[in-house]
């Protein structure tokens, strides 16, 4: 008697993409999903990947890729590779995010922006608060967007060049949400709103923890992960701030991720458990 057996099973990738890329821990987060979700068949990986190299690298994936996650410097590039975007990419002028779709072409998302959205939430912001944003990079557009989603009064983008906060305009009119820009020098008193989110790299925002001026039961979102915790966010929790870190908002984001890339609920209690054992190890 004779077996008749189907094909066997497709492998599905994905990975994470960025320069430098070696400290990333996506790969931790994801493959903890992959197997507490039972997809066996599933691999993510770290590609090393500048924002130059990036429309011929995804140009030769096999359809074996499923999606890819992008960090910086390539964030703008995945936005323009894309063959179609989610309207908050297309607002934000950037996406972290990769979907190959089933007739083989790619769609961009910005999963940042709802992870944002998840970690402030989740501590405890509601609509109508004034939000303070620290730098005007990447994921400083980022922030405007999360402000615009939560129905925030305004936001303050306090930088230190002029001309990169104006850059954030177009962003906040496409979301609708009002912009101001506050000088570096002034730091301190912009830190006494309803949320403030530090996007700005690690020492920058140093000197503000002893001179910083605090709303009461205010959020304070600091981007950074490492090191943790920063001078300015011991300063917050010493004020009772609610305080988070970009440890949240990098398991939220990769949450939004997984589920576009695998079409599954993502087992975020067993995505946290991996990145939490990995950061302590």
């Amino acid at each position: 008697m004779s077996t008749v057996t189907g094909p066997p099973a497709a492998t599905r990738r994905a990975a994470v993409l960025g320069k430098p890329i070696a400290h990333s821990l996506s790969p931790v987060i994801h493959t903890a999903g992959y197997v507490a979700a039972g997809l066996t068949l599933w691999s993510y990986t770290r590609i090393e990947c500048a924002a130059a190299e990036l429309p011929d690298l995804v140009a030769g994936l096999g359809p074996e890729w499923a999606g890819l996650s992008v960090t910086m410097p390539g964030k703008e590039a995945a936005l323009a590779v894309a063959d179609a975007a989610s309207p908050v990419a297309a607002a934000v002028g950037a996406a972290n995010t990769l979907v190959r779709r089933p007739d083989g072409s790619w769609y961009a998302d910005n999963t940042d922006v709802a992870g944002m959205v998840r970690v402030l939430t989740d501590a405890g912001v509601t609509a109508g608060g004034a939000v303070t944003v620290l730098g005007a990079g990447g994921t400083a557009r980022a922030a405007v967007a999360a402000a615009a989603q939560l129905a925030c009064s305004s936001v303050t983008v306090v930088a230190r060049r002029a001309e990169a906060v104006e850059g954030l305009r177009p962003v906040a009119d496409a979301l609708g949400i009002a912009l101001s820009a506050g000088s570096w020098a002034d730091a301190p008193r912009h830190l006494a709103a309803e949320v403030v989110v530090s996007t700005v790299p690690r020492g920058v925002a140093d000197p503000l923890a002893k001179v910083a001026v605090w709303s009461p039961d205010a959020v304070f979102f600091d981007a950074l992960y490492d090191p943790w915790p920063t001078p300015l966010a011991v300063a917050a929790v010493a004020a009772n701030l609610r305080v988070v870190s970009g440890l949240d908002l990098l398991l939220a984001q990769a949450v939004g991720q997984f589920e576009q890339f695998t079409g599954v609920v993502a087992p975020r209690p067993a995505m946290a458990a991996a990145l939490a054992a990995a950061i302590a190890n």
